[in-house]
């Protein structure tokens, strides 16, 4: 039964992740003083792209586009199954590493210098996912996700700054202000899935959806077995990012990445070792 739900549920995923990036558009919207698009936009989007025919560039170019649709989805059926916290990020690193190979296999210089900053991305972000992981199996005793979720303890009361600097750090996840490097809109229009189209475009919008879940799903996890207090952490994390996202400028990928490693990775690794320290004692 357990399984069967985590399979409805990672098949649903898309459209509450197509739902949330509705309501994101609509919130963004009314912060800029706009009338803005429906809350169904993405999903008409959706639909327009599947009846646009696609220009493939090559095979290999188009496969890499679904796999990171794939990888992604995969990643979120195990945390929706319960399963190893770690094997989820591997996943997610994997699906993110073929869209960057998909924009490195074309010649188009907007998708290469795309790809080179998604990477500068993956390499600014990617070590607070890990630590924050090592940080709920030092609050819970486990990495198992259906565990985490049965823990009496709540984890943010022991990492309150690696949920700080985890919630910092999901502009740069979600590509959004101050750290939108990856797709600069004004500068490389669109980042490394530019040459993407008709389906294997919407492949990778379906794909950016499934990011949205698969974020706050991690915030979800500092509430421990107390799931109203899960929902309300997503809900005020939700508004913050895009508090930030609407009133900041963008920064460049050096700024970025300093900011991660020198300011919020320091946070978690501090927060994670005098919890290390403190179970020892």
């Amino acid at each position: 039964m357990t399984n069967l739900f985590s399979i409805i549920a990672t098949l649903l995923s898309p459209i509450v992740g197509g739902f949330v990036y509705g309501i994101e558009r609509v919130l963004r919207a009314r912060m800029q003083n706009r009338i803005g698009p429906p809350l169904l936009q993405p999903f008409y989007d959706f639909l327009k792209l599947m009846d646009k025919r696609p220009v493939i560039i090559h095979s290999f170019h188009a496969f890499m586009g679904i796999m990171y649709l794939i990888g992604t989805w995969f990643s979120l059926y195990v945390l929706l199954a319960g399963g190893d916290i770690l094997i989820a990020i591997f996943f997610h690193v994997l699906s993110l590493a073929f869209l960057v190979l998909g924009g490195f296999s074309v010649r188009s210089p907007y998708s290469v210098v795309g790809s080179i900053r998604k990477l500068t991305h993956m390499l600014a972000y990617e070590p607070i996912f890990v630590l924050t992981a090592a940080g709920l199996y030092l609050v819970t005793g486990t990495f198992q996700i259906s565990e985490m979720l049965k823990s009496p303890f709540i984890p943010l009361l022991y990492l309150p700054l690696v949920f700080v600097a985890f919630i910092l750090s999901i502009p740069a996840v979600l590509e959004k202000s101050p750290f939108d490097v990856a797709e600069a809109h004004q500068e490389i229009i669109g980042g490394s899935e530019i040459e993407y189209s008709g389906k294997f475009y919407e492949a990778v919008y379906t794909g950016k959806w499934l990011e949205y879940v698969y974020v706050f799903f991690f915030i979800f996890l500092f509430s421990g077995n107390h799931y109203w207090l899960g929902l309300l952490l997503v809900l005020l994390s939700f508004l913050l990012v895009n508090l930030i996202d609407n009133s900041t400028m963008r920064v460049n990928f050096r700024q970025m990445v300093s900011f991660h490693w020198y300011i919020l990775i320091p946070l978690v690794a501090t927060n994670v070792m005098l919890l290390a320290l403190w179970r020892i004692q």
